[in-house]
């Protein structure tokens, strides 16, 4: 598979604290494609294969995930500064991949704003944490999406790659869970005192299952290289109390765009960034209009760029637009920034996003089954749109 080296002006968006990784490589005969073109075109039976050979087991700890727990998940420090480095302006065709090394002008600078209390009026938003295999938590900022195999009653959740699995040479993280609408209130604000009910309004709903492009847990780094490309990860969950689904719970679920026409879209990000000035505390959008692309590797998708100045804990978080429809939906999420915090870049969704969305989909559930399909107690929303929009 090709991987071009490391880039030092980008950095992984993710508020992980990672004390060591597992042994856990793959030597390319396990269930691997042998490359992204092969990759492309694998069927369930192929993502079936290597998601058997690369277990994620994730068995409920009761209390494990408390107030202070959660508010203690700091993020890791980013990369050291680097140099800013131009993204591709919005003109690029969306066939067209960068090239790396080119100097075109630079996205402009979208300022973060922070998204209006209660967060329960966007539930679809919220936040991922977790531990290593060595020790240390972590959180990324995360979605709820729209299940294809059970409408109206999903119980999955989109996040970046590298908020569940450590990359090359690592394993998956544990204790993973999600919070959707996390500090909805504002009562752990400036990391205040605050209870488990105050900051997980909806409840804690624990990983089953995960998965993710086979690209990112075999080239996977936290520098920023071609493994950002695939950069996404698709996470089942439920409430270890059992009842409805996520999706009933919270209210709505947005839908996935795939191959979405970048020249037609007009991208909103949304997350949790952790570090200064942010305190992972509070859920901010960038407004950033029409994405650019940058590359690593021009044989992948070309990700999508945006002026934005989110910084570590927004890893994960989704990126919106509007369908020719009318619905707002996901068309990527938050992977990597730069060091001088002024741009995003996340993986653009095409038939592998697609295809692992179908096999997560289509996996039996592990935990406790959800209720029969019931009216939402929470009235439909249209996250993420402000109420401003």
């Amino acid at each position: 598979m090709s991987s071009l080296g490391r880039r030092a002006w980008c950095v992984p968006l993710v508020a992980a604290v990672l004390l060591g990784s597992a042994a856990c490589t793959s030597d390319g005969g396990d269930g691997l494609p042998h490359s992204w073109r092969e990759l492309r075109s694998w069927r369930y039976q192929d993502w079936d294969r290597w998601a058997s050979r690369h277990g994620f087991d994730n068995p409920v700890v009761q209390n494990f995930w408390n107030a202070d727990r959660l508010d203690e998940a700091q993020p890791r420090e980013p990369a050291p500064p680097a140099p800013e480095t131009a993204s591709v302006p919005a003109s690029v065709p969306a066939s067209a991949s960068a090239t790396p090394g080119s100097a075109p002008e630079p996205a402009p600078v979208v300022q973060a704003v922070a998204v209006p209390r209660p967060y329960t009026g966007y539930p679809a938003s919220g936040k991922v944490f977790m531990t290593a295999p060595k020790g240390g938590t972590g959180q990324c900022s995360a979605t709820v999406v729209a299940d294809p195999q059970h409408p109206g009653r999903s119980d999955l959740v989109w996040t970046a790659a590298h908020c569940v699995h450590e990359g090359k040479g690592g394993d998956w993280y544990k204790n993973l869970i999600f919070v959707p609408a996390y500090n909805s209130s504002g009562a752990a604000s400036g990391h205040r005192k605050a209870s488990l009910a105050e900051v997980a309004p909806l409840g804690q709903w624990w990983a089953d299952k995960v998965i993710t492009s086979p690209l990112w847990t075999t080239e996977g780094t936290r520098a920023g290289d071609a493994a950002n490309q695939y950069d996404f990860a698709i996470i089942r969950v439920h409430n270890p109390q059992g009842g409805p689904s996520l999706e009933e719970t919270v209210g709505t679920a947005v839908p996935v765009w795939f191959d979405a026409p970048r020249e037609q879209l007009s991208v909103s990000a949304w997350g949790y960034p952790s570090v200064a000035p942010f305190d992972g505390q509070e859920l901010e959008r960038c407004d950033s209009g029409r994405p650019g692309s940058r590359s690593f590797d021009p044989e992948r998708p070309a990700m999508l760029t945006i002026g934005c100045t989110m910084t570590a804990g927004a890893s994960g978080g989704g990126w919106f637009a509007t369908m020719p429809d009318g619905r707002q939906a996901l068309v990527s999420n938050t992977s990597i920034g730069t060091a001088a915090h002024t741009t995003l870049n996340g993986p653009y969704l095409e038939s592998v996003a697609r295809q692992a969305l179908d096999y997560i989909a289509k996996q039996p559930p592990t935990g406790p089954p959800s209720s029969a399909p019931s009216p939402s107690t929470r009235p439909e929303t249209a996250q993420p749109s402000s109420p401003t929009d």
